[in-house]
């Protein structure tokens, strides 16, 4: 079980040997206790108070506590002195970085970006009838592109990378070019640009993507993974090598959202400006943004693993599924209990 404590003014301590969480609720206290073996982690937001006691039981018991800012993305955290879940993770990513499995984690993350490019394309092609001829071969070439990249064998990750970021650009620019040619012309762009954004729509997809990387950064986290320690992107100083690499499989999410809101003719010159050498987003731009990505990734839901999931629970389920991978585990992911 997690622990997530998030209600202003909670307390944790201990009571007879057990977390015992007390919530102020009008004039009552609302008390939960819980045994400290039962849990896994503990996320202490703000507003919240706990005693020495209630740590010193979480180092006893190896017991993760990890500190929230209000947005609920991790700022720090705190673990038992000897090696324990956290540190033989961190040790084990490490290790897998320079062995075999970097290529193979590489390799089913990538493949998932693509088949969820895939998903999106043919559904272009299921509802825009008038475009079949081009969208059937847009379908076509990237698949081909991702059954090179499953057929791809070796053993270290870094005989492969060059071919395996090929494969990935040119299936990206395929899928781009794709939404472009599909979208009405105010909205239509010529492939993908940064810092600036030359177009409204990488305008969107840029700040889409960068709320996206603190989510992914944050599940990542609370797993108890480092996010500066990638496998195909490199390890320079300050870089968050695994984010962007863990982050292939979701950047349809984002994907999905922006064309929706430009397919839909939501946006309007309200929600850009000019900028120099480029277009960004207006506060009213961001506003929009961020309601329907928040809708998608909170709200909506979709089944997965055999349940009925959010798009942003489905992402903290794979870090935690990765971390357990890591450690030779294949067990259940522990439920978070909210108070």
């Amino acid at each position: 079980m997690q622990i997530h404590l998030n209600t202003w003014g909670t307390y944790l301590h201990v009571h007879d040997q057990l977390f015992e969480v007390k919530i102020r609720k009008e004039k009552q206290v609302e008390k939960h206790q819980i045994a400290a073996h039962k849990v896994k982690s503990i996320w202490i937001g703000q507003g919240i108070a706990l005693s020495s006691e209630a740590v010193h039981l979480a180092m006893k018991h190896n017991i993760d506590l990890v500190f929230l800012e209000r947005d609920g993305k991790p700022i720090g955290r705190v673990w038992h002195s000897k090696l324990g879940s956290t540190t033989l993770i961190r040790k084990r990513q490490l290790e897998a970085s320079l062995g075999e499995q970097a290529l193979h984690y590489t390799k089913i993350w990538v493949i998932a970006k693509l088949e969820h490019q895939l998903t999106a394309l043919k559904a272009l092609k299921k509802h825009r009838s008038q475009h079949e001829v081009y969208l059937s071969e847009k379908v076509e070439r990237v698949t081909k592109l991702q059954q090179s990249l499953t057929r791809l064998e070796g053993r270290h990750l870094d005989d492969l990378a060059d071919t395996i970021r090929g494969l990935e650009g040119t299936a990206s620019r395929l899928y781009f070019e794709t939404l472009s040619y599909v979208l009405l012309p105010p909205y239509q762009f010529s492939g993908r640009s940064f810092r600036p954004a030359q177009d409204v729509f990488n305008a969107l997809l840029n700040y889409a993507y960068g709320v996206l990387y603190s989510r992914v950064e944050k599940a990542l986290i609370l797993a108890g993974l480092d996010p500066y320690v990638g496998f195909l992107h490199r390890d320079d100083y300050n870089y968050k090598s695994m984010v962007y690499d863990f982050i292939e499989p979701y950047r349809g999410y984002a994907d999905k959202v922006v064309f929706s809101l430009l397919a839909a003719k939501k946006v309007n010159q309200s929600h850009t400006q000019a900028i120099a050498n480029g277009v960004g987003l207006t506060k009213e731009g961001k506003v929009l943004l961020i309601e329907h990505l928040n809708i998608y990734l909170e709200e909506d839901k979709i089944r997965y693993k055999g349940r009925n999931q959010t798009r942003a629970n489905c992402i903290q389920y794979d870090a935690h599924s990765f971390a357990n991978e890591l450690l030779g585990k294949n067990q259940e992911i522990p439920t978070t209990q909210q108070y």
